[in-house]
C-alpha cells in the first residue's frame, strides 16, 4: 500500500528501550513503502565515537547517513553510550535537523526514537506510543545477548532498563514521554504481528482523519 511520491506523511513512534518499537517501525515502513530511520542510531553513532574518544557534539554535527551502521552499534556499550550522550542538550540540536529534513521527505517517512511525536515532529500526521513492561523488556534484551553470543546476567539487563528509563526520562532536554495525541500500544502481551497490525490500523485511522 503505498502513497504518492510526491507527498509527506510523517509517522512518529516513540518508546522506551526494547518495546518493539523497531521491529514496529520498519514493518509499518515496509507495509506504506515510506523510508525509515531508526533515530536511535544516530545516538549510538555519536555515542560510539565518543568511547573512541572523540568529543560528542563534534561526533554530532559531523555525523552523515552512511555512519549509521545497525550492525556495529547494536552493543550494549554503544547504547548505554547513546544514553549519555543523548542527553547533552547541543547533541540533540546538531541531530534536530538532520532528523526533521528526513521525516519531510516525499513520499512518507517512519521515525522512531524517544522525542519523534513531542520535539522533532511535534506535527506528525500520526503518533504512536510503543511500550510494555520493563521486566517483559530486559527478557527481550536479554535473549537478543545471549543469542548474539554474550555472556550477561537477566538482572544485570533488567538493572540497565531501569537505568535506561530513569536516564531517558529524567533529563531536562527532551525527555521520553508519552505525547498527548498519540495512540499507545503495550506489546507486553502482544505477539510481534499483533503489534504491527495494531500500529497499520492506528496510521490507517490518521489517514482516514486527514483524508488522506
Amino acid at each position: 500500500m503505498g502513497f504518492s511520491h510526491r507527498m509527506s506523511f510523517t509517522i512518529a513512534i516513540d518508546g522506551p528501550a526494547a518495546s518493539g518499537k523497531g521491529t514496529i517501525s520498519r514493518a509499518v515502513a515496509r507495509h506504506f513503502g515510506f523510508e525509515h530511520l531508526d533515530t536511535g542510531l544516530l545516538y549510538r553513532a555519536v555515542g560510539q565515537r565518543m568511547l573512541e574518544g572523540m568529543d560528542p557534539v563534534e561526533a554530532a554535527q559531523a555525523l552523515r547517513a552512511e555512519d549509521l551502521d545497525p550492525e556495529t552499534l547494536r552493543t550494549a556499550e554503544a547504547a548505554q553510550a547513546a544514553s549519555k550522550v543523548a542527553a547533552i542538550p547541543d547533541v540533540r540540536a546538531a541531530l534536530l535537523d538532520f532528523q526533521r529534513a528526513f521525516a519531510r521527505r516525499a513520499g512518507g517517512a517512519v521515525l522512531d526514537g524517544r522525542d519523534i511525536g513531542t520535539v522533532i515532529c511535534p506535527e506528525a500526521e500520526a503518533k504512536l506510543f510503543v511500550t510494555a513492561s520493563a521486566e517483559v523488556r530486559a527478557d527481550r534484551r536479554w535473549r537478543e545477548l545471549v543469542a548474539a553470543g554474550f555472556d550477561t546476567r537477566f538482572d544485570d539487563v533488567l538493572a540497565d532498563v531501569h537505568e535506561r528509563d530513569r536516564r531517558d526520562m529524567g533529563r531536562s532536554d527532551a525527555p521520553l514521554r508519552e505525547a498527548e495525541d498519540s495512540t499507545r500500544i503495550d506489546t507486553s502481551r502482544l505477539t510481534v504481528d499483533e503489534a504491527i497490525a495494531a500500529a497499520i490500523a492506528a496510521v490507517n485511522l490518521a489517514r482516514a482523519q486527514i483524508g488522506g
